[in-house]
């Protein structure tokens, strides 16, 4: 078993206890209260077992560092563009290495021969609400030092077995060899961690289901909510496949840090195969839910020619009611005008109807041409 302390000095007392085969394990209790990111280191030292360290700075961890052959530091931070760069000239990386791969969009590589970083997108679903977090990956020769928001949880699992990882490796194993596994685990875990948040969006789309299934549910909240998950979904492949870039390029890309052993760059082909399959999940479910605004622009068409059936309905009656009603009382209105109007007025007053009635044809023609496109012939 790994031995198991804190390191650096911290304010305040600690409860020290001695375990089953000896081995003090420290309560901490001042570093809950200390300020600063909180983060946990996992040492292979030249002699002797992994070591785990707790701590609040990378200070705390320069004895550690020194005398291990490799080494993983894991950071939780509240702003990253801050404090990132800031960890990693303490820690003996370039100042512009952090910076440099912030530029990128969801994810980014740097090879720099004696250094290298990475970021690749730690995602975190809310509901239909996705977003990703640059999980920021620095390596050099005897380190790996992780870098992430508060916002969201990373590698917390990994931290925990991480010293019993590192003792699986063999003592004749090439220092870069170890490098390269570790950076394969840590990605593997950040890429188990996303495929977890494909099961929420899943459970999102079978309530969508449900609600197609209701034939009063609202419409309009309807194609809200398929677009908003359309678009999670959309978010969530550019994620995966800017994780697949990082991955060529450290499978392709020649750096300095990473191994040349076959067996060791197969792991990294195995990560890539599973990210290529998480893809394929994906745009299945993109392609389901495309059926699902299939069906439902069905249902809107259907529905709109129920209401096209029933305005028709009603404008035959209307018509054929109107016609029983304007016949009769267009010729009484003749018949009653005829007999009554004089010999002298009746021309003046057929020649003022007819021109009223050519006029008004006329202008309703000129204003159904002008406002609609009547077509030439009927077909």
């Amino acid at each position: 078993m790994a031995g198991e302390r804190s390191g650096g000095s911290l304010a305040g007392a600690r409860d020290t206890t001695l375990g089953p085969v000896g081995v003090i394990h420290q309560v901490e209790d001042a570093s809950k209260d200390a300020k600063g990111p909180r983060a946990v280191c996992v040492s292979l030292p030249n002699v002797g077992k992994p070591v785990r360290v707790l701590g609040n700075n990378p200070s705390e961890f320069i004895s550690t560092l020194q005398s291990s052959t490799l080494a993983w530091i894991n950071f939780s931070v509240d702003d990253l563009e801050k404090e990132g760069p800031d960890i990693a000239v303490k820690l003996g990386f370039s100042a512009s290495l952090v910076p440099a791969v912030m530029k990128g969009h969801y994810a980014s590589f740097e090879d720099r021969e004696t250094e290298m970083a990475i970021m690749i997108p730690a995602v975190r679903v809310s509901g239909l609400d996705l977003t990703a977090y640059p999980l920021i990956i620095l390596v050099r020769k005897d380190l790996i030092a992780t870098i992430h928001s508060n916002e969201v949880e990373r590698l917390v699992l990994f931290s925990r077995y991480a010293d019993a990882f590192m003792r699986k490796f063999p003592h004749d194993m090439a220092q870069a060899d170890k490098l390269t596994l570790m950076l394969v685990r840590i990605l593997d875990e950040n890429n188990s961690y996303n495929f977890e948040h494909l099961r929420e969006i899943e459970e999102e789309s079978d309530k969508m289901s449900e609600m197609l299934l209701n034939p009063n549910a609202p419409r309009v909240e309807i194609g809200k909510n398929i677009y908003k998950m359309k678009h999670t979904l959309i978010a969530y492949l550019n994620t995966l496949w800017r994780t697949l870039d990082v991955l060529h390029s450290l499978r392709y890309g020649e750096a300095e840090l990473v191994s040349d052993n076959t067996k060791t760059l197969a792991q990294i082909g195995l990560l890539v195969e599973d990210v290529n399959r998480q893809i394929s999940l994906s745009e299945h479910m993109s392609e389901v839910l495309a059926s699902g605004l299939e069906v439902m622009q069905a249902l809107y068409n259907n529905q709109l020619q129920i209401l096209n059936n029933r305005m028709a309905l009603t404008m035959t009656w209307l018509t054929i009611l109107g016609t029983a009603v304007l016949v009769p009382n267009t010729l009484a209105t003749i018949f009653g005008f005829v007999f009554n109007v004089g010999q002298k007025e009746l021309i003046w007053t057929l020649s003022v109807m007819t021109f009223a009635t050519v006029g008004a044809t006329y202008l309703a023609y000129w204003w159904v041409r002008r406002w609609a496109q009547l077509p030439k012939a009927p077909n």
